[in-house]
């Protein structure tokens, strides 16, 4: 135990030290008029190129890289990818909040950080979709309407809407928790949801069906609610049958409790995106003329 609260004040020290070096960059053109929003923004710009691009959501003290998804409609801020199990997920507190991995190539693994994800879907309302794979080529897809993540004081507290899709709605138990709880009062969105936890922050031990043993056994950070009925950040196993326990990449309505899930994206969108002229089609990743000036270099997650 000693050696873990050792590594974890070394983490928080980094963060530290990154937060510092970020106050001395030059920001004088990151103005909000010089950068979208999200991806919905870039997209709805006529910008249909899947690919990285810069945005500082309201409120956001930095601006941010974020890989945009243009497909299944377009507008997509993908902020959470697994594809190969060469990212471990299983990170403290302070490294969920940042966020960590590698965002930029294309097949890198990433969470983008849950302050990022909670300054994105405070600006509006904002849907969620879900993409899966299984080591058999099958796709499946989740999407979740009214998607919203509370402040750190909150725990990233996870706020969900109507369910659509064929993998099967595995975050039922979250819509059912919030209703026997406390109501949250924000426009457009429904009641309390479930607090983010990891092994050092373990926030839903009070509840009916949160357990601190299934936070700590799942080896990720997860917005748990019955412990990894839909865990998208579990441990990575390098076939579909490997998992003795269900600790994997598990969404149960699909293959089950037992069966780790080969690949999955998480990706945010803005609920009244329009969709945008074509004329505007700049090459893969490629800054069109409003963002181009607003390229700097930032560590990930900041």
């Amino acid at each position: 135990m000693n050696v873990i609260n050792d590594q974890h004040r070394y983490i928080q020290e980094l963060h530290n030290s990154q937060t510092q070096q970020l106050e001395h960059i030059p920001n004088s053109h990151l103005g909000p008029e010089n950068l979208y929003r999200d991806c919905s923004e870039v997209f709805a710009d006529g910008n249909v190129a899947s690919g990285l691009y810069v945005i500082r959501p309201d409120s956001s003290p930095t601006a941010l890289s974020v890989y945009c998804d243009m497909n299944d409609g377009g507008g997509w801020t993908v902020f959470q990818r697994r594809r190969d199990g060469k990212e471990s997920f299983d990170r403290a507190w302070v490294e969920y909040k940042h966020g960590f991995g590698d965002l930029y190539s294309p097949d890198g693994e990433f969470w983008l950080g849950n302050e990022p994800l909670h300054y994105l879907t405070s600006q509006g309302n904002y849907d969620l979709r879900i993409d899966m794979e299984d080591f058999e080529g099958n796709q499946r897809y989740a999407e979740y309407k009214n998607f919203k993540v509370g402040n750190e004081k909150d725990r990233y507290q996870l706020h969900l809407g109507e369910y659509l899709g064929n993998a099967g709605d595995a975050l039922a138990d979250v819509q059912s928790l919030s209703s026997a709880r406390q109501k949250w009062t924000g426009p457009g969105f429904g009641s309390s949801g479930v607090k983010f936890s990891t092994f050092d922050q373990p926030n839903n031990a009070d509840t009916e069906n949160g357990d601190t043993r299934c936070i700590r056994h799942s080896k990720s950070g997860w917005w748990f609610s019955r412990c990894d009925s839909g865990n998208l950040n579990g441990h990575y196993y390098k076939g579909p049958y490997q998992a003795m326990t269900n600790d994997g990449v598990v969404w149960y309505t699909w293959h089950g409790w037992w069966y780790s899930i080969k690949s999955v994206v998480m990706m945010v969108r803005a609920t009244d995106l329009e969709h945008p002229p074509l004329a505007n089609t700049p090459l893969l990743g490629q800054l069109d003329s409003k963002a181009a000036g607003s390229v700097v270099e930032l560590p990930h997650g900041q």
